[in-house]
């Protein structure tokens, strides 16, 4: 496929952002450090399969396999061993003899990944303790009354007659995929968020994905990125899946989402500078924060403003064997659901803190997300699973927006949005730097 690549003056000015290609003639002990680093995650994430996201890194730092009866996690000595790190970590940035950027980046992660450790081995933290400790962000609070104001503008526009979650119901049933058709909408959109992509952004010719569908997931999608500028893409048919949920994955999971995202680093981190801490990828930490803030946020630069609307309308409703002429009134009302995201938030503040129980937190996704009730249950799953992560997608999405708009990506400069994105995509950035 043939691409536009990006003009000299803006990847001069990705450098560093990047920094010169050239290792520093004292990278040796950072390079150490950052392989004593992955060697740490690694091995965390043989008691904790969630751990490890991606790791494409050199086949002799995997350890070796746990013995069958060597199932006691040592978080004692691994919480120990974390705080070494960081200890030389300290000291390589008295020294000047790490690159300020990559150490600042390298002490958020060693942070996050002291954390996941002492959780592991029992310590218990708030909600908010947790996601400032694993993902550099303060979540902010809504009250119920906030909710229940969008939910009164919602109302309006729901067809139909009695409570609104059960007309939501009703009304989006319309607008199911049917499954034999799945892999036909799901290929097409995929393929045009794609073309989108590779027209302003400067990715390698090799970039490839597959793209599976699974069962029996707390997740909608999946991005397993496999290293090689490759990434396996799994979609949970567990519950009916809905047409924007096409447009949604294609660009979350994969452009100019979570694959394109790891696609990036691993080109401009791992294989030009040689920042060997950035072939694993701690799912725990605040890089999962730009991953799904900019995954979301990925959406609206591929697909902007009323293009995403006029897409679907035109080519995949019919895909679908939907009715196109729905898809300007489906769209306002999925905009005005959009808005209800931070309930989610609320619900595993909630529920994770003891003051509500499962069934409860379900109540509340089904009134505030206007979610059918096993799929409200099936949330619940991921909270349990993945905890404070939740933040990653709404407030990670909000805080890259906004830095991408103060940087002069606004929505009347979509050629600049892309180049601002890219920067934030190739680059090692945490909440905190976001927020500066």
């Amino acid at each position: 496929m043939k691409r536009n690549f990006l003009g000299a003056a803006l990847l001069a000015a990705m450098v560093w952002a990047c920094g010169p290609a050239e290792k520093p003639k004292d990278s040796a002990v950072a390079d150490e450090l950052a392989a004593d680093y992955v060697k740490l995650v690694l091995r965390v994430g043989q008691y904790d399969g969630d751990v490890v996201d991606a790791y494409y890194g050199p086949e002799e730092w995997k350890p070796s396999p746990l013995p069958a009866a060597d199932s006691v996690f040592p978080a004692q000595q691994m919480a120990q061993e974390a705080a070494e790190l960081q200890a030389k970590l300290d000291a390589l940035v008295e020294e000047g003899k790490m690159d300020e950027r990559r150490a600042f980046m390298m002490g958020k992660q060693l942070k996050a990944l002291h954390t996941k450790i002492r959780m592991m081995g029992g310590v218990e933290m708030s909600f908010d303790e947790e996601a400032m400790a694993l993902y550099d962000a303060e979540p902010p609070h809504y009250s119920q009354a906030h909710f229940d104001s969008l939910l009164h503008q919602l109302d309006s526009l729901v067809p139909g007659e009695g409570p609104l979650s059960e007309r939501f119901v009703a009304y989006v049933e319309g607008f199911i995929i049917p499954k034999d058709r799945l892999d036909t909408v799901f290929q097409t959109a995929i393929s045009e968020a794609r073309k989108r992509t590779n027209v302003v952004m400067q990715l390698p010719e090799d970039e490839e994905f597959v793209l599976e569908y699974v069962n029996d997931k707390s997740w909608s999608g999946y991005n397993y990125f496999q290293g090689g500028h490759a990434s396996l893409i799994q979609i949970n048919t567990d519950f009916p899946i809905f047409i924007e949920r096409a447009i949604d994955l294609a660009c979350h999971e994969g452009y100019p989402g979570h694959h394109v995202y790891n696609t990036l680093l691993e080109m401009n981190l791992v294989e030009t500078k040689g920042w060997k801490e950035f072939s694993v990828y701690p799912l725990f930490s605040p890089q999962s924060l730009i991953a799904e803030g900019s995954a979301n946020y990925g959406i609206d630069v591929a697909f902007p403003g009323e293009e995403r609307m006029k897409y679907e309308a035109e080519v995949l409703f019919p895909l679908a064997g939907l009715d196109p002429t729905e898809a300007p009134r489906y769209h306002a009302i999925q905009g005005l659901r959009h808005d209800l995201n931070y309930a989610n938030n609320e619900a595993a503040r909630l529920y994770l803190g003891g003051r509500i129980d499962r069934d409860s937190a379900a109540q509340w996704l089904e009134t505030y997300l206007l979610y059918e009730p096993d799929r409200a249950l099936q949330r619940t799953r991921f909270i349990d699973q993945y905890r404070a992560y939740v933040i990653n997608y709404n407030l990670g999405q909000d805080l890259v927006a906004d830095w991408v708009s103060r940087n002069g990506g606004t929505a009347d400069q979509p050629a600049r949005r892309w180049e601002v994105f890219q920067m934030l995509l190739s680059n090692p950035y945490t909440a905190s730097l976001l927020q500066e």
